[in-house]
């Protein structure tokens, strides 16, 4: 059975019959996991390996998994230091800050994938402007250039790991105060003022860096009345033809308030669709996840289904041990370590709690 264009949630530990009811329709293509599904290693094992039983090809596997206050498996996972960390880094010592980069995306894709997690939702390509509250140190710095040299070396590594790429939240988030979790941030910036700043990193590894991209939930008025991720004009007209980007393009949740195009989710879902959207996240809503699944009709393009097919992680993961007895891994862990305890110094705080949301 082919996969489809909904990637859904799980409630918790283990999959409930209700799960495995919901994961079994055509519909749904992928999983998205949060830190309620996570509880120890082993744990996580089996629960990846009973999502992976019930359909052939096996469904996708996600996670928000990008360091700092967005990082959902914490116990026996190695913490990565939020982004800003490296950006820091990069004010001082630009080498030593590409290095850190690529083991932080090394060594976050390499533990995925030890159990079977086909990717994660990384890397942020927001600037930080300092406005944005729920971007803030997920992002790499205010350069663009930085940026895009920071994110470049990440996927690298995340690439070397086998894992490919999500890069968010396009055309760029970091400008607007609001939170699309909660509002609909509206971005009153011309075109030619995106383009100058936040749309260089996606421009510059839309190509050979990014398998796939995560439109914002911001309204953009200058360039459309709809948000990014509902947008012919965002992801038809400027990342498909003008930034000739081919991967998969992601919605981000549609539960989330600055997805309210429609009051209903279907037609939130074929908004999306319409849009360019290859995969939508339905997140946090069991009623919409069934919803949408009673009501969507669609059918994947085989464009659509080859761009997910590049999503899915290789090789055939190994297990944690040998990743474990990797010099490379435990130096890598190191370095990240010490880059940790200098931006816990820097702050003068401690690792910002987890989020619990969509990211």
């Amino acid at each position: 059975m082919a996969n489809g264009p909904l990637m859904i949630d799980v409630a918790g530990l283990e999959l409930r019959r209700e799960d495995a009811e919901r994961l079994a329709h055509p519909l749904v293509g992928g999983v998205i996991l949060f830190a309620r599904n996570y509880a120890a290693p082993e744990q996580l094992t089996r629960l990846v390996r009973s999502i992976h039983a019930l359909r052939a090809p096996p469904l996708l596997i996600a996670v928000d998994h990008e360091g700092g206050r967005v990082q959902r498996f914490r116990d026996g996972f190695t913490r990565i230091p939020p982004m800003r960390a490296l950006g820091r880094i990069w004010d001082r010592q630009p080498q030593r800050a590409r290095t850190l980069a690529h083991h932080a995306g090394w060594v976050l894709a390499s533990e995925l994938r030890a159990y079977a997690v086909d990717f994660s939702f990384a890397p942020v390509l927001d600037l930080d402007y300092g406005h944005s509250a729920v971007i803030g140190d997920r992002a790499f710095h205010a350069d663009p250039l930085a940026v895009t040299e920071l994110a470049q070396r990440l996927c690298a590594g995340m690439r070397l790991a086998g894992m490919a790429a999500v890069g968010k939240h396009f055309p760029g988030h970091g400008h607007v105060a609001a939170d699309s979790h909660t509002d609909m941030p509206v971005d009153e910036r011309s075109l030619r003022a995106i383009e100058d700043d936040d749309l260089i990193p996606f421009e510059r590894l839309c190509v050979r860096d990014l398998a796939g991209v995560m439109p914002a939930h911001v309204v953009y008025p200058a360039v459309d009345a709809a948000p990014a991720g509902f947008s012919r004009v965002w992801i038809g007209d400027i990342l498909r033809r003008r930034l000739a980007f081919e991967g998969a393009v992601f919605s981000d949740d549609l539960s989330m308030a600055g997805a309210g195009v429609h009051a209903d989710v279907v037609d939130r879902a074929e908004a999306a669709l319409e849009a360019g959207c290859d995969m939508l996240l339905s997140c946090n809503d069991s009623a919409a996840a069934d919803r949408l699944i009673d009501g969507l009709r669609y059918t994947m393009p085989a464009v659509g289904m080859a761009r997910l097919a590049r999503m899915r992680g290789h090789p055939h993961p190994t297990g944690i041990d040998p990743l474990h007895a990797d010099p490379r891994y435990r130096d890598a862990c190191t370095a990240l370590a010490d880059l940790a305890a200098e931006a816990q110094q820097l702050a003068g705080l401690p690792m910002p709690p987890q989020e619990g949301g969509r990211g």
